[in-house]
């Protein structure tokens, strides 16, 4: 007779992203993954948040790594890609195929997704903007994942929440984030225990 086990594992995630997931400029204790592991775990969440962040890393290059990053045995992933895309005002179209490639491998592997989206600067001019934040809502209805629509939703723009570059959060722009994003966050974990 198998032996029930008192304590069940941590559910074991994977952020996934650049450099805004990485925690560039910051300690690793300040990151997104670290920080918003320690919010949920405050929350009562048993889980593991690893950080597969890469600085620079434009949808394309997120796609050609995936698969290394994103080991077996991973129960979820939150998927933060687009910002560098946007920032060198590479076509809209690339970013759709790489993230849709990305979504693709990941249901086909079983994994379930939480997509943040990405809006682009407002420099690039309305045309561009209105192709690129369409992608987000377009891709999380195609694969039926939720979406939270702005991963830097009240950082974005904000001097003091930046830090010198004003683009990479400060570990006060990250507590931010956390803060925004942990009741989407909060949803999908309820799905992914219910899961059989």
């Amino acid at each position: 007779m198998a032996m029930t086990p008192l304590h069940a594992e941590p559910l074991r995630l994977v952020a996934f992203g650049d450099s805004l997931t990485a925690g560039l400029g910051l300690p690793a204790k300040d990151a997104f993954p670290a920080k918003l592991q320690a919010a949920l775990t405050a929350k009562g969440h048993d889980v593991v948040i690893e950080n597969a962040g890469v600085s620079g890393d434009t949808t394309s290059a997120g796609l050609a790594r995936l698969d290394w990053s994103i080991q077996d045995g991973t129960q979820g992933v939150i998927l933060e890609l687009g910002a560098n895309d946007a920032l060198r005002g590479l076509d809209p179209a690339i970013a759709e195929k790489s993230l849709d490639a990305i979504l693709a491998r990941l249901k086909e592997r079983k994994i379930p997704v939480l997509l943040a989206g990405m809006v682009a600067p407002p420099n690039l001019g309305g045309g561009y903007g209105e192709r690129f934040n369409a992608i987000y809502p377009r891709l999380a209805a195609k694969y039926d994942v939720p979406l939270y629509p702005f991963f830097l939703d009240g950082v974005a723009g904000q001097g003091k929440l930046n830090q010198p570059d004003g683009i990479h959060p400060t570990a006060a722009g990250v507590d931010v984030i956390v803060e925004r994003i942990t009741p989407a966050v909060e949803r999908w974990l309820a799905t992914l225990k219910s899961a059989p």
